[in-house]
């Protein structure tokens, strides 16, 4: 029923195109690229009702966006190779870290791409591979090229990523406190990779995708995050390899629904930090109130309350609920309370 070429639809320095270009490599399902440029922004625009990517365009005629809903979907259609675990603990973690990675990284990758001038103009000509040329960032280009695309960057700063930075609360005076936190972020990973070559076991899962994105589109291809992993760049250089390649027919996720030792530290983390961001955004939303003011232990920042993240909490709980996540052993942890009594 489903047989053919899906046409992913975005661009290759979008964290969440690169979440769903992961995905379709990992079950093995035949894509293409469609660089979405400047000419061709409008026209996909209209069709899809939305102007952000990544779009996905099926086979059968459907055009998809979102990649929340966008996982599962994949994951139905191609259960030859399943990311979506089973049993309720790895199930329930999958989830939570998928909305964990999907909304607290763009902090780090935004203020990170846009608070740097050096960073700013690499960034710009990489985005004009995509915008202006229509062609890949590993294209080769001729002199004109790189004159055309040149002030990209300037461009994209001016009208999208300062604006991005304060949406997030990560503009110029936060460049500490992201560090930190990023250095932090980036231990507890480190320690899980030296023992598991994914987040649940030896499978990715959707949580990997989330997790591979940012790193694929930001921190290990913009020179000053890929800066920050000093040491540990080969780490993450081997985890997007390992998740940017088709399954193997063996790989599993740990036996009986266990969670990795090293994953727990991660949940602490979470808590302290995305959770508390998350839920201080939604009620200074549903409070009618357009900032709120915040510290998750590296000091002040005020940030843009967005709606759409109680929808991304409102996701995750149906899918706790489905699987009786109340019942498993991870609702211990706490990890799931903001999920379901919020």
């Amino acid at each position: 029923m489903y047989q053919g070429i899906y046409t992913l639809i975005g661009q290759e320095l979008s964290m969440f195109t690169r979440k769903l270009e992961a995905q379709l490599l990992y079950q093995n399902i035949p894509y293409q690229w469609q660089y979405k440029t400047l000419e061709s922004a409008p026209a996909i625009d209209a069709r899809a009702g939305t102007r952000f990517v990544p779009l996905l365009q099926t086979p059968d005629g459907w055009l998809l966006n979102d990649t929340i809903s966008i996982g599962p979907v994949l994951h139905d259609r191609f259960s030859g190779y399943p990311v979506i675990p089973k049993g309720p603990n790895q199930r329930s973690a999958c989830f939570v870290l998928e909305d964990v990675f999907n909304h607290w990284l763009p902090r780090h990758a935004l203020h990170s791409r846009w608070c740097y001038p050096e960073n700013v103009t690499a960034a710009g000509k990489n985005f004009g591979m995509n915008l202006l040329l229509g062609r890949s960032i590993d294209s080769p280009t001729t002199d004109a090229e790189e004159h055309q695309i040149a002030d990209v960057g300037e461009m994209m700063y001016n009208s999208f990523g300062a604006n991005a930075c304060v949406v997030q609360g990560a503009g110029d005076d936060q460049a500490e406190a992201i560090k930190k936190d990023f250095g932090i972020f980036v231990d507890l990973l480190v320690s899980h990779f030296n023992k598991h070559d994914f987040l649940l076991g030896n499978r990715a899962c959707l949580a990997d995708f989330a997790l591979v994105g940012p790193f694929k589109a930001h921190f290990l291809l913009d020179p000053e995050p890929k800066a920050w992993l000093g040491d540990n760049l080969a780490v993450f250089k081997g985890y997007v390899d390992r998740v940017w390649q088709e399954a193997k027919d063996d790989a599993q996720w740990l036996a009986e629904d266990k969670l990795p030792d090293t994953i727990y530290p991660l949940f602490d983390y979470a808590q302290r930090t995305y959770q508390q961001f998350a839920a201080s955004s939604i009620g200074a939303a549903q409070r009618g109130e357009k900032f709120f003011d915040l510290d998750v232990g590296y000091g002040p920042f005020t940030a843009r309350s967005m709606k759409r993240l109680d929808k991304a909490r409102l996701h995750v709980r149906e899918e706790l609920l489905r699987c009786n996540a109340e019942e498993s052993s991870i609702y211990s942890t706490g990890i799931l309370d903001y999920y379901l009594t919020g």
